[in-house]
């Protein structure tokens, strides 16, 4: 593409042209790529003295395209465009933005964190995005095990192998009671509520001190919560829950994807409310985790 002495075209002149046969018109072509309109004139005038034919008819109010214009437009802008893609692609690849990046987080947070997954495939179109689903009771197991390079996860999360990063989405909690429950009835409920009725309790690894920011294990005025049941997955929890034995905090969003005949959501005055931010682990950071997690910030920055 170098080398106008070996009677090749430069690459910038094959984009004048073809920004010209877009614009048709001389200044907006030199504002649109950032070059004065002299160079503009004088890279077309040195296209047609190489084809040996005009490319564009001028006059002093406008400029439109010849019929061999027109044919060679159509010619170059197929490739110039496959150009185009395979230097973005390499330089992703040489930036290490190409490849597989593999997000985990829980299965209601997907349509929460929808910003955040369309800015980076916007960003970073050569990396393939995978999502995968993340147990609230082992939040912590897929990012250890690798099979999740980045995972979406409620705060606090401490742990000396795992980095964190900006807060990018918080929920509210809600408490799930059985519809025919003594409280089902009523409008809204006090976290000190949790102190009168059992609870569920994640059968998983969570660390307690995650856990507690979702159920803690006392009341505002410090009364022990009773943790009954014990549950693997939000389903056990719900059947559990809308059996009568047990209550329990759920996240808004749960809420609103499980509205269904034998359960009632409360809202909770004054009640927990989740924070939730990517996770990684500090010894697996690569360029494309840091990429998602700049794309998270700003996504967050500009909801």
């Amino acid at each position: 593409m170098t080398g106008g002495r070996d009677g090749l075209v430069e690459l910038r002149d094959i984009e004048i042209f073809l920004t010209l046969a877009e614009e048709l018109h001389f200044g907006r072509t030199a504002e649109r790529l950032h070059v004065s309109q002299a160079r503009v004139s004088q890279s077309i005038k040195q296209q047609e003295r190489r084809i040996g034919g005009a490319l564009f008819e001028r006059t002093s109010r406008s400029v439109r395209l010849t019929p061999l214009g027109e044919r060679l437009r159509d010619r170059l802008r197929a490739g110039y465009g496959e150009i185009m893609s395979g230097l973005d692609e390499a330089a992703a690849a040489a930036r290490g933005h190409a490849g597989v990046l593999t997000v985990g987080t829980m299965a209601t947070l997907y349509k929460s964190i929808a910003a955040v997954i369309d800015l980076f495939r916007q960003r970073h179109p050569q990396c393939e995005l995978r999502l995968r689903e993340i147990l609230p009771t082992d939040p912590l197991g897929a990012l250890r095990a690798g099979t999740v390079d980045v995972g979406l996860l409620w705060l606090p999360v401490r742990e000396p192998d795992l980095a964190v990063g900006p807060v990018v989405h918080t929920e509210e909690l809600v408490l799930a009671v059985a519809a025919d429950h003594e409280l089902a009835d009523r409008g809204k409920v006090e976290m000190e509520v949790l102190g009168d009725y059992p609870v569920v309790y994640p059968a998983g690894p969570i660390p307690d001190y995650m856990w507690e920011q979702h159920t803690p294990a006392v009341t505002p005025t410090g009364r022990p919560i009773r943790r009954a049941l014990v549950v693997a997955t939000l389903e056990e929890a719900l059947m559990g829950i809308a059996g009568g034995s047990v209550i329990s905090p759920i996240g808004s969003g749960v809420a609103a994807t499980r509205q269904r005949g034998d359960l009632t959501f409360l809202p909770i005055t004054g009640g927990p409310v989740l924070r939730y931010a990517p996770v990684w682990r500090s010894g697996g950071e690569t360029p494309l985790v840091r990429a998602f997690v700049q794309a998270a910030a700003d996504a967050r920055g500009t909801g």
